[in-house]
């Protein structure tokens, strides 16, 4: 056997479905080619992981980089740049940019950006809509593309899918995984006279209330049954969507957000006014408490950010007039591990939640496990690490963070991508060299009825 690697880590403690384990990789040619005591191999680069973990690269797979056409928001170059500080190894961006992500060539323009502006690994989502609905088998399967992303509320123009029929050609017409933001877009309208004049966010999860999120999710998931869709329910905030997703797991696929772990109503609008505002809202505790109850009944497949940049003069606008959305792709790690120091859940988890999870239920190819013949990708992370999150540290063009000055404990140390080292010693390094994200076949294909 040839013993020499193009990178070798030793004595870094990795985390593997079996639980943790110290161990040393070899990668060569972007690739894990060994695992286990590896201390008579030659390498080109050594890196000594003693008293480091070593996780599965970590992937976001919603993210929103607002490339094209809002670069005054964010780029893929900024966010990729703000994803692998922060441990994460590639990511999903979805189609709500300028224009609108909704054809072949629209997803080669972002292709193009990525291929030589992106920090990590990338895919991108197109956009399902009327305009396109009766495109969407030949779109899914197009190299680049995560799959189809259905906005029932929350959007505008093209991408808000609000027309039940339509709706149901979407999810008829195709077989990859489709994700779904669920919240039912007459109810919002309905609901918002309610509270016209006013000009309390605290008013956020009241005006979209549990029931506007329930309907629309009672909606899909029943047309996926019927066509025997798979279904990926994004940032659920619930309790009552818990209950009802669990009735469903043989097609749907759940998603939660770090904000929706971690803030809550009241709290959240009284500390941080629009800075907490994101659709779905942050809500009460008992919610939180549901989403914490289905990460460790296993429910719960994906962790994704939700990240989703405005800028602070856009943000500081009143309710309901500020934009919704914040950052997320950089702390996601941070947060998520800072939890596993709480206790909230285990570290093994959390690689299924963040790097397993994604690779199993939308089959990326050699992504999520520190296995042989697996892509190079690692998040590196220091558990005892103790930090402070600031806006300063964010690098995204918005500059900021709801979690300014809150301090954690579980840091990411390295970020190394197909072999390559992006991050190290929690400095970039390197150039951006992200490659698109490859699916497995089968993922492409329709699964038997």
């Amino acid at each position: 056997m040839n013993q020499h690697a193009e990178l070798l880590l030793s004595g870094g403690t990795l985390v593997t479905p079996n639980g943790s384990q110290v161990a040393d990789i070899a990668c060569r040619a972007g690739r894990i080619v060994a695992i286990g005591e590896l201390g008579q191999w030659r390498a080109d680069q050594h890196l000594n992981l003693a008293g480091l973990h070593v996780l599965p690269g970590v992937i976001d797979s919603q993210v929103h980089f607002r490339q094209p056409g809002l670069e005054h928001k964010e780029t893929i170059e900024a966010g990729s740049r703000g994803a692998v500080l922060g441990g994460v190894t590639g990511f999903f961006e979805m189609p709500n940019t300028n224009p609108l992500t909704l054809s072949g060539a629209d997803l080669q323009a972002k292709l193009a950006i990525a291929s030589r502006s992106s920090w990590c690994d990338y895919a991108f989502y197109i956009g399902g809509s009327a305009a396109n609905c009766t495109d969407m088998r030949a779109l899914e399967q197009l190299p680049g593309c995560a799959g189809i992303k259905v906005f029932m509320g929350s959007s505008f123009g093209d991408l808000l899918t609000d027309n039940d029929e339509i709706l149901r050609q979407l999810v008829q017409n195709g077989h990859r995984r489709m994700a779904v933001h669920a919240e039912d877009q007459a109810r919002l309208l309905q609901r918002k006279q309610q509270f016209v004049g006013s000009h309390d966010v605290q008013l956020h999860p009241l005006w979209r209330d549990e029931q506007s999120a329930l309907l629309a999710t009672q909606k899909v998931v029943r047309m996926a049954e019927e066509a025997g869709r798979r279904l990926h329910v994004l940032h659920v905030s619930t309790a009552a969507e818990m209950e009802l997703l669990a009735q469903h797991k043989r097609l749907v696929s759940v998603e939660v957000t770090p904000h929706h772990l971690t803030l809550t109503a009241p709290d959240c609008y009284q500390q941080l006014g629009t800075l907490a505002q994101m659709n779905p809202p942050i809500r009460e505790q008992r919610h939180q408490d549901a989403l914490w109850a289905a990460i460790n009944n296993g429910l719960v497949d994906v962790i994704g950010s939700d990240h989703a940049p405005h800028t602070l003069r856009e943000k500081q606008q009143p309710w309901p007039d500020a934009p919704s959305g914040m950052t997320g792709v950089q702390t996601l790690l941070p947060i998520m591990l800072d939890h596993v120091h709480a206790g909230r859940l285990t570290l093994q988890r959390l690689v299924d939640l963040t790097s397993a999870g994604p690779a199993r239920i939308f089959g990326l190819a050699g992504k999520g496990r520190l296995a042989v013949g697996y892509d190079a990708d690692f998040s590196i992370v220091d558990l005892q690490a103790r930090r402070t999150i600031s806006s300063e540290w964010i690098t995204s063009l918005s500059g900021w963070t709801p979690y300014d000055g809150r301090g954690v404990t579980g840091w990411p140390i390295h970020t190394i991508i197909r072999g390559q080292a992006v991050v190290l010693d929690e400095s970039l390094c390197g150039q951006p060299a992200g490659r698109p994200i490859q699916f497995l076949e089968t993922a492409l294909q329709e699964i038997p009825s």
